[in-house]
């Protein structure tokens, strides 16, 4: 089980990275975060990559007020997305052709949307970007959506004024990935381990002996 788990965060989180790169390629606009990115990338004359995992961290140093603790797979997802949309960015070519970045465009949104439930399902901790959001939303008493939308508003808006790229694609991702990613969830969701079932003799399935319950003090 942890083999196919590390397999899956691995293979989602390049998947994601490549999707990255489709949507730049696409030139028909990103999602929020991915605007805010490419506005910086832009201004600085960093790779986006790079931007991509400088966020990352900086987003992650927000987590501290928030009390959120990252997993094994929210420091992977900060490091190897960007450098899977830099390999992609030197791989893509540019389309000018409507047809062909309308093309890429779909195939962008699917294969976010199959890269996030691969690395989601494989339950080794959410990104820096949704634990933000979801911290946000623990401490302040908003609902997840609310909480997402305001960083999601406040990211666009900062990426189009830097220059990042807003367009029909926005709309297209703002629009499908939800329903793509719940719909692809169940198929790539790990199971989570459950406790082996002790025995008539107070034994479980290892042969250890299963101690009595502890008693509650309040």
């Amino acid at each position: 089980m942890l083999t196919r788990r590390l397999l899956q965060l691995f293979l989602g989180l390049a998947m994601y990275g490549i999707s990255l790169a489709l949507f730049i390629r696409a030139g028909l606009g990103l999602d929020p975060w991915d605007v805010f990115h490419q506005g910086v990338a832009g201004r600085t004359g960093l790779s986006i990559g790079l931007v991509v995992i400088i966020v990352s961290f900086l987003v992650l140093l927000l987590w501290i007020p928030l009390r959120q603790r990252p997993g094994f797979g929210t420091l992977c997802n900060a490091v190897l997305v960007g450098v899977f949309a830099d390999i992609g960015l030197a791989l893509i070519p540019a389309f000018s052709h409507l047809g062909g970045q309308a093309a890429m465009l779909a195939g962008a949104v699917l294969l976010n949307g199959i890269a996030s439930a691969c690395y989601i399902g494989a339950r080794f901790g959410p990104g820096a970007r949704d634990g933000l959001m979801t911290g946000l939303a623990r401490r302040t008493g908003w609902s997840v959506r609310l909480s997402r939308t305001l960083i999601e508003v406040v990211v666009l808006a900062v990426g189009w004024l830097l220059g990042g790229s807003v367009g029909v694609g926005t709309v297209v991702y703002a629009l499908a990935i939800g329903p793509l990613v719940q719909l692809l969830l169940p198929v790539f969701m790990v199971p989570a381990a459950l406790p082996a079932e002790p025995d008539s003799q107070g034994r479980d399935d290892a042969g250890s002996v299963t101690p009595e319950p502890l008693a509650s003090n309040g």
